[in-house]
This record gives structure tokens, sequence and C-alpha cells, in this order.
């Protein structure tokens, strides 16, 4: 509790006790100041997080300068930078309206099958009008509308033929589909359809109950859970171990991870459990993107996913990352650009308006921006003359950066509790990670990637909130790798998974899975059906 002093009381202090009381006070005081500074820069993060717009773009500065003090370079006209930012600002831009593109329409219904519905008038009708020979045809008027089917549930009674020799001893039925479940009402067109609802447009199995119920199927949320349960284990497995062994043809992984509630997992209610993911990298054109669910965080799960592995790993700062790239041969982790100016980009949304361009939070981000927008031109290179470049143009940005960013720390002005310091900490604590994509013309700046890839998990999350079990995590990991691979190769997933469902079923026997070869999503042997149509 603080003291307080009396005017008497002080009265009676010396000269020497005065100037002691008033220098700790002054240091109280500071330090109250500086505890307040970082509950205003929370509060205001935290009004920002659910009444501001989310977005982290901003814009790419026109002046940026370095220049070279002790051997290195740094940023020195921080002032005319700002200065010119904010003159821009002040600039007034009429806005156009958007011009409509020619063929729009057209290029909207390519690849959509046309039925054609005729509106004639008939020879009698013509005849009364014109008269007997009076008339002539003209060029048709064209009017296209969409047409829209409402799904149609039909059963298949399958009747195989049964054949035996007059004498009964040999027995023989005619060939047909193998079924998905013994027993079972299932078949790939249906189990799509969940799956398809599911984990595509993130309907929970309740709701899909209810709507397989207005087409007359009693279908319950039970049965589709354990369809989609047996279905993944069974069939999907296979092809998600393949493509497993696929992603390490990559030079480049992306990976992260997200929480995730599962209710029977053995631990107490709301112990968090985690999905991860590792993608290929982003500029390959044969994407792969798989999930796999962990009861933890822990470095063996990347480790053990990753074992044969041998390349580039971009991920976030997660010290997991870090440590599996110090003791797996093969292995480098690179970091993201993302995540360090995350931090920067959250203490400019915590400041007033007025105070914002003069801040050393809004100087990081302009360099960073800087640093991006430079990369960003060379993406078009192949690889080797994009780290070329980036040796040339990009990496002084990069070392002016780290330059500035220790000298900024070094003086001690910034807090760091503040999210400026704990920005500045970042990048120096991640600089190594941060530098690994200057020496490579495949590993780009961010993990964004990942984090793209994650995304439509997130979203089913929030709608189902929860998983039942163990079994359940895992399954929906090998659902959701074939759902988001089939969508970053441009195939439609409903067709996908029932033309996975009924291949898989008939290579039960195969001890050569070399027919999954035939299933990857690039596969010419894929059906036409599966593709989306290019747009022209």
């Amino acid at each position: 509790m603080q003291m307080k002093y009396t005017e008497e009381k002080l009265n009676t202090f010396s000269k020497v006790t005065l100037i002691q009381l008033f220098l700790t006070q002054q240091e109280q005081l500071s330090e109250i100041d500086g505890k307040l500074q970082l509950v205003l820069e929370q509060l205001a993060l935290m009004n920002q997080n659910r009444f501001g717009r989310k977005t982290e773009q901003m814009p790419v500065p026109e002046q940026l300068a370095f220049t070279d003090v002790d051997g290195e370079l740094v940023l020195f006209n921080e002032a005319e930078v700002l200065a010119a930012l904010d003159e821009r600002e002040k600039e007034t831009t009429v806005k156009k309206r958007p011009v409509k593109k020619k063929g729009k329409r057209e290029e909207d219904l390519s690849g959509i099958p046309v039925v054609k519905v005729e509106h004639y008038l008939t020879e009698k009708e013509l005849e009364d009008l014109f008269g007997k020979a009076g008339w002539k045809q003209l060029p048709d008027e064209i009017y296209k509308r969409y047409r829209f089917i409402p799904a149609k549930v039909e059963v298949e009674e399958h009747h195989v033929g049964v054949y035996t020799s007059k004498e009964g001893d040999t027995m023989k039925k005619a060939p047909h589909p193998a079924c998905l479940l013994r027993g079972s009402l299932v078949s790939p067109s249906l189990e799509a359809a969940v799956l398809n609802g599911k984990y595509i447009n993130a309907v929970p199995f309740a709701r899909l109950e209810k709507e397989f119920g207005r087409y007359g199927l009693a279908i319950t949320r039970q049965n589709m859970a354990n369809w989609t349960i047996e279905c993944a284990d069974r069939y999907l497995a296979i092809f998600y171990d393949y493509l497993h062994k696929y992603i390490y043809k990559s030079p480049v992984i992306h990976a992260d991870e997200t929480p995730v509630l599962v209710r029977k997992d053995g631990r107490e209610a709301g112990s968090k459990s985690y999905m991860w993911v590792y993608r290929t990298g982003e500029k390959e054109k044969k994407a792969v993107i798989l999930y796999e669910y962990q009861k933890t965080r822990k470095a063996d799960h990347p480790e053990r996913f990753l074992k044969d592995y041998k390349g580039i790993c971009v991920t976030d700062g997660y010290q997991v990352y870090h440590k599996l790239g110090e003791e797996k041969e093969g292995l480098t982790i690179a970091g993201c650009w993302a995540h360090a100016r995350r931090r920067y980009d959250e203490a400019v949304k915590a400041l007033p308006s007025k105070s914002r361009k003069s801040s050393i939070a809004w100087q990081a981000l302009e360099q960073i921006q800087m640093i991006y927008h430079v990369d960003n031109a060379l993406k078009e290179l192949k690889p080797e003359e994009r780290k070329k470049r980036r040796q040339s143009s990009v990496k002084p940005l990069v070392e002016a950066y780290f330059a500035w960013v220790k000298e900024k720390k070094a003086d001690g002005r910034v807090s760091e509790k503040s999210k400026t310091g704990r920005g500045l900490s970042y990048s120096i604590n991640q600089e190594k990670y941060l530098k690994v994509f200057l020496e490579d013309g495949n590993v780009p700046m961010d993990n964004n990637a990942a984090e793209r890839a994650i995304k439509n998990f997130c979203i089913g999350r929030k709608n189902w909130l929860i998983i039942d079990t163990i079994r359940g995590a895992q399954s929906s990991a090998i659902i959701y790798s074939i759902a988001e691979t089939a969508k970053a190769n441009n195939l439609k997933p409903y067709e996908y998974f029932e033309y996975l469902l009924e291949e898989i079923s008939q290579h039960m026997e195969d001890t050569d899975l070399s027919f999954c070869e035939n299933l990857l999503p690039w596969s010419t042997s894929l059906p036409e059906k599966c593709r989306k149509s290019e747009k022209k």
C-alpha cells in the first residue's frame, strides 16, 4: 500500500531524504505508466479484434532508402517516408464504376450441360398469320437461364446372377461391385454426399439427418458417423498413406497446427488436442494437403510424420520445429514473415490514429512491406533466377531491416512486454529462419499456404465445435486431407469421393498399391466428371 505523507511530516525530512523520496516516487510512476500503457494496448487490441477490420494489408511505401553505417545497411529517411504516407492519405480518389467484362456470362456458362428448350409456332398458326407460304423464318432469339434440379434419391437393387452346374459341385456369381459395408444400405454415391456435406460444406450430421429426411431417407446421424469412420479407415486411409509418401517428393513443405476438442480422449473435459497440417510448396502444381490428428503439440509428432523427408519445411516460430530442424539431418526450417509482421500490425491497430504513422511499429511494417513488394515481383521467375535476384535486390532490404531492429531493441525505449517490443524480439530470435528464403528460390516468404489449407477445417470446427472420439478425429483428418487436396487441384469433391470409394473397394485384395497412382488428382486416368471445367 502506498504510504501517504502530510506537509508537517515532509517538513521534518532532510534535503537528501526528500530527493530520494522524489526519485522513488518518479520511478514508481514510470512503472505504473508503463503498465497502464500495456493495459490500454491490450484493451484497444481487444476492441479491434472484436469490432475492427481483420485485414493486415497496408500500402506499399513509395520511398525507402538505406545507407551504410559501420558496414551495415540501415534505414535513414524514416521521416520522409512517413511524411509521404501522410500526404498520400490526404489525397482523395474518385471511385470508378467497374467496367463489365465482355464475355463474362459465356465464361460462367462454359462447361455446364445445355438442354435445348424449343418454342416454335405450328404450320397452321403461321398460315393463319401470314397466309400460305407467306412467311420465312429468321434466326432464333436465344435466352439462357439456369435450371436447378434438386437431389433425387433412388434405390439400387442389384440382381446378381448365380449359376451352378447340373451336378451341383460348381457355382459361379456374375461380376458385381463390392459392398462398401456388408449389410449396410450405404453406397459410394450416398457416402460421397455425406462427406461432401460435412467436410466441404461444413454441415453437421444433425442437420444432414434432417436434410435427408426431407427426401424420405431415414438416415440417422449415428448411421452417417459410423459409415464415415468405417469408409475412412477401410478405404480412404489406403489413399491417404499413398499421398503421405508422395508429399516427400516436394522440395518445400509447409506445416502448421490448430487446436481441436475431442470429447472422449481419456483426459479431462476441455483438454486440447491438435490437428496438424502439412502441404506441398505453394508454387507446385501438384498440390497435396494432409491433416494429422494428435492429442498433444509435442515435437515427436512432426518428427514421426516427416521421418523420411529431406528438404525445407516452412513454419511459424514454434520451437518444436526448430528443435526438429537441429536434430534431423537433411531438414531445414524456414521462418514466416507474416508472423514477424503480425505483432507490429497489432501494435499499430492498438494506437490512436494520430500517432500511428510516427510509431516504431509502423516503421517496421513499412520495411517488411517493401521486402514483400520487391520479392513479389520475382514470383514468376524460375527458382534459380529467383534466388539470384533475391540476393541482389531483396537481401539488402532484409539485412537493413535486421540492423534497424537490433538498433531499436538496444536503445531500450520500447517495453519488451508491448506488442512492438515483442515484434522486435520475435524478429531477432527468428532471424536465422527468416533469412532461409533468400538461399532457395522455391521457398516463399511466409507460411500462408499452410494457414489457408487449415482454414476450412477451422470453418467446419465452428459448426460442429467438438469431435466425439479419437477414432472420429483420425477419420476426419483423412477425409479433410482428400477434400482439401481435391479442391487444391481443381477437382469436384463429391465426384472425386464417389470415384475413390468405387475404385478402392475393388482393390482390397491387392498387395501392390500401384493402382493408387491412377487415383491421384492429376492422373490422366481420372474421369472427366471429377474435374472442374477450366474457365477460359
